[in-house]
């Protein structure tokens, strides 16, 4: 579960946005009554907690991690939710992944807000290590060694923990195409460009075509 005050910064102005609610409430109750400043108690609350609450907030501390590893060590980290076993992202990481590549491959584990606040995430951790397991024998089937993670169910936050502690020398992120993607319409792209100092290849994973086509090898 993600906590909606993970940064330093998102924690201070936490802070500050309910010293400002509490204070605005006692200047209510001084200049008039109980009953008005349970008004305005009313109606800046939803906004304070909204603010920070909401399903998918942004990251505004600057990434910062090492990214020195042992030479020749070609290092991607490869995000992906629903699309993680996609035959395209396969061969993404077969054209970007050489013998001496580290790959590190991390799954969001995307949940319904209902299940979210009420800390249910068994269902959507078990779904995506499914799918993620799935990609990781995909990928071992044609000799790339890749491991596997599941991350927070927020993608960009999910990419700032993994490159703490796998700093990688790019990044391969995966969608569903236009108009069916969730993180297309959140502006996750865009965003992990403009975060993230490495380069970034987006990968289109269409998987209702992909199903249609036959398997390689099939007769």
């Amino acid at each position: 579960m993600r906590n909606p005050v993970r940064t330093e910064a998102e924690a201070f102005g936490f802070v500050v946005a309910v010293l400002v609610l509490f204070a605005a409430v006692a200047l209510a109750a001084i200049l008039a009554n109980g009953w008005v400043a349970l008004v305005v108690f009313l109606l800046l609350a939803p906004l304070v907690f909204w603010r920070y609450f909401r399903s998918d907030p942004k990251a505004f501390e600057p990434a910062v991690w090492d990214r020195t590893h042992p030479a020749g060590r070609h290092r991607v980290l490869v995000v992906a939710n629903e699309t993680v076993a996609g035959r395209s992202l396969r061969e993404e990481i077969l054209r970007r992944a050489g013998a001496e590549s580290e790959v590190l491959v991390v799954t969001p584990a995307l949940n319904t807000r209902i299940r979210h606040w009420a800390s249910d995430e068994d269902a959507a951790r078990a779904a995506a290590q499914a799918r993620l397991d799935e990609s990781l024998a995909a990928l071992e089937a044609v000799w790339v060694g890749a491991r596997g993670t599941i991350g927070d169910d927020d993608p960009i936050q999910a990419i700032d923990d993994a490159l703490r502690t796998f700093p990688a020398d790019e990044i391969v992120l995966s969608t569903h195409p236009e108009g069916r993607s969730n993180w297309l319409e959140a502006g996750v792209v865009e965003r992990a460009r403009e975060r993230f100092g490495c380069p970034i290849t987006h990968v289109v994973v269409d998987l209702e075509r992909e199903e249609s086509l036959p398997r390689p090898g099939a007769r």
